[in-house]
């Protein structure tokens, strides 16, 4: 894997967290975009830890470039990638496969105690599916309501409510396919519910998001929710086993 911060010291701390699992192999390490696209012309790697906030080029933009002409599972690890962060869900949308955020202090304390979970996080990258990222600007019809979608009932007519559900799963790296599929879907497609691999608390802005460039409407699942046409709803992954 390749590591690209511009910290001196956090490259230092996560090769030697990385390296500390017999699976895992550090083939560089890398100061900005820059000097990483140079070590990856000599040697592709399986995952990239890539940081947000870098000079020359931001983690964002390489990993936008990255998606869109050779993809390689990318694991975001920032200080910018809180949790709900506008910067986190960007790479998410970007086709980033997981997010940690590192603190602004006591960066090698936090990643000493996480070192299983993030080894973990790389070995679960490196097992993800990616198709090129092809981002492009979205003209969104307003919403109607279910009143102005469907026809009214006749004698010989029968309106089909949630009698046909469907259900998608989506692992690591499934947000851009999702976004493509829930844009063609019709205003009286059938109820959605979808499940997402992402990580915690990420899931309402990404409902929110899909909500803003789809035509039908796009919420975060709450208990007691009713599936219904034209309105999908996105359930965080914890949800799987409830």
């Amino acid at each position: 894997m390749l590591v690209v911060d511009d910290s001196a010291s956090v490259r230092q701390v996560l090769k030697e967290i990385l390296e500390s699992d017999p699976q895992i192999e550090v083939m560089a390490v890398a100061s900005d975009p820059y000097v990483a696209v140079e070590r990856i012309k000599s040697e592709v790697p399986d995952v990239i830890t890539l940081d947000i906030e870098m000079p020359r080029m931001d983690g964002l933009t390489f990993l936008d470039k990255i998606m869109g002409q050779h993809p390689i599972p990318v694991v975001i690890c920032s200080t910018l990638a809180g949790s709900g962060s506008d910067a986190a869900l960007a790479a998410l949308e970007k086709g980033a496969v997981e997010i940690i955020a590192k603190p602004k202090l006591g960066a090698r304390e936090f990643f000493e105690e996480s070192r299983i979970k993030i080894c973990d996080v790389v070995k679960s990258a490196a097992r993800a599916r990616l198709g090129r990222h092809r981002g492009r600007p979205v003209a969104v019809n307003p919403k109607l309501t279910a009143d102005a979608v469907l026809a009214k009932p006749t004698s010989n007519a029968m309106i089909q409510t949630t009698e046909k559900v469907v259900v998608v799963g989506a692992s690591t790296g499934g947000t851009e396919a999702l976004r493509e599929f829930l844009e063609a879907m019709p205003l009286d497609a059938p109820g959605i519910a979808i499940v997402q691999h992402m990580p915690e608390l990420f899931t309402a802005r990404f409902a929110e998001r899909l909500n803003s460039i789809c035509g039908i409407t796009v919420k975060e699942a709450a208990d007691n929710d009713t599936v219904i046409r034209g309105r999908p709803s996105s359930l965080p992954e914890i949800a799987i086993c409830c």
